[in-house]
């Protein structure tokens, strides 16, 4: 066993991608259109390899009522939406029409609609609306960086006792560390209260993109 880490170079991350389970055709699909009609904002969208992971995490979980702060085109939805029994619900929240536009018809073609529930609006205003309860299984965070904290606050009350939040780029690419813009600032202000907080267990994993 060793301390040192692992640099994960480009060669690297094409072999880890070739030895997981390889997109289907609608993530495929869902993923090029993204890139050929939002090309500036496609970067946005998670990783195939991602939205592998968030499958297998909803399905280990046993995830049965889940919520996901930022949709963009839909494919961390989709992939979550497919890791869901019979009876499971996700809520998405997002304020783009446009963009989730998208995502309602790949959630469609890929038969998940039914356990989808899309709500437009900023997120700090509509996730109050959600039951106060701890009932959440598990929730996504992936929208934009100073509202983390906003969207931590109102959700970590309503997820169950070993409930499961998964936050998208909390290193930045590495400026976390020297960080550069208002974003970068908000996510290692965010990153520092997470680790405070004594509610919850923090665990940071490394990824390509930060």
């Amino acid at each position: 066993m060793t301390t040192k880490p692992l640099p994960l170079t480009p060669e690297l991350h094409a072999y880890l991608v070739a030895h997981g389970s390889p997109p289907d055709e609608i993530i495929r699909d869902l993923a090029e259109e993204t890139r050929a009609v939002l090309p500036d904002q496609a970067t946005m969208q998670v990783a195939p390899e991602q939205a592998a992971f968030l499958t297998f995490l909803t399905r280990l979980l046993g995830v049965r009522q889940a919520v996901e702060v930022g949709t963009f085109t839909g494919l961390s939805s989709l992939a979550i939406a497919r890791g869901l029994p019979e009876g499971g619900r996700l809520t998405c929240f997002d304020i783009s029409e446009e963009y989730t536009g998208m995502a309602r018809r790949y959630w469609v073609r890929a038969g998940v609609d039914d356990r989808i529930e899309l709500r437009i609006g900023a997120a700090g205003d509509t996730l109050r609306e959600l039951p106060q309860e701890r009932y959440l299984d598990f929730a996504f965070i992936d929208a934009d960086k100073t509202g983390y904290p906003v969207y931590w606050a109102e959700l970590v009350p309503r997820m169950r006792p070993g409930g499961v939040i998964a936050v998208d780029n909390t290193l930045r690419g590495g400026r976390v560390l020297a960080p550069q813009n208002a974003d970068d600032r908000a996510i290692a202000a965010f990153n520092d209260e997470v680790l405070a907080d004594v509610r919850v267990d923090a665990v940071m994993l490394p990824s390509p993109t930060g």
